[in-house]
């Protein structure tokens, strides 16, 4: 079954402090995004509105985020409430979406993997499509598809655990199961399996060209904070990939 986010929504807001999030996810996804000044860009399983805001600080001119969870965007809409970026939120499915060539940018963190088969993977990657300009960019964060997680090692010392079911068959669509550790609390989510192929030719289909796979890259500051050493294992055998490819 597909994750319901309404009623984790809180938590997943706290997991984006874990350090490996901060050092290595947003790090190499930022990095793969680049410069977005004066930039359309939309934000796609925006959640409560995290990356969204960082891309509106970084100097995007319009900046529009939508999830298909409602916890989720009421969060982002309360802390667009606070503090007035001029962002706009809204409820939305990615095969689904309610533009036409309006952007410069689209970015996605942990969308893809929210697929079950090739076919609703084709339909996120059209929906995608759709909303940019010709000559636009597709960037995402997603669960690696090169990634065989049935023989994943612990990632606890990082604050979550990836697992698949010992009793299934390893297969395309099968579940992967995350669960975050946030002091003393814990929530889980899943998503599914699909592999490189599936992806490449979902969004060739979908009009996209020059498809291009990014591993994971370490901050500066996370060296400085916890060691080389401490980040060695997800570096070498981490289950999130970085894609961006052109309309």
């Amino acid at each position: 079954m597909p994750t319901d986010y309404d009623p984790i929504a809180e938590l997943y807001q706290l997991s984006k402090r874990q350090p490996w999030r901060t050092h290595v996810e947003a790090h190499t996804f930022l990095g793969r995004v680049g410069d977005v000044t004066g930039r359309a860009v939309l934000d796609v399983a925006c959640g409560e509105g995290f990356y969204t805001r960082l891309l509106k600080q970084r100097g995007a001119a319009r900046v529009a985020g939508v999830d298909l969870s409602a916890g989720m965007v009421e969060l982002a809409r309360t802390q667009e409430a606070e503090h007035r970026l001029g962002i706009t939120y809204q409820v939305g499915d990615a095969r689904n979406l309610a533009f036409d060539g309006e952007f410069d940018l689209v970015v996605a963190a942990y969308l893809l993997n929210y697929a079950r088969n090739r076919s609703e993977l084709a339909a996120m990657c059209a929906g995608i499509a759709r909303c940019l300009k010709p000559g636009g960019r597709f960037v995402t964060v997603n669960s690696n598809p090169a990634t065989h997680f049935p023989t994943l090692p612990s990632f606890r010392k990082y604050g979550f655990e990836v697992s698949h079911s010992a009793s299934d068959e390893w297969r395309e669509g099968s579940p992967i199961r995350w669960k975050f550790y946030l002091d003393g609390q814990a929530f889980e989510i899943e998503n599914y399996y699909l592999g490189v192929a599936a992806h490449e030719e979902a969004l060739a289909g979908a009009g996209f060209r020059d498809v291009r796979w990014h591993a994971p890259q370490l901050a500066p500051q996370g060296e400085v904070e916890f060691g080389a050493d401490f980040w060695s294992l997800l570096l070498t055998q981490c289950p999130v990939a970085f894609l961006e490819c052109m309309r």
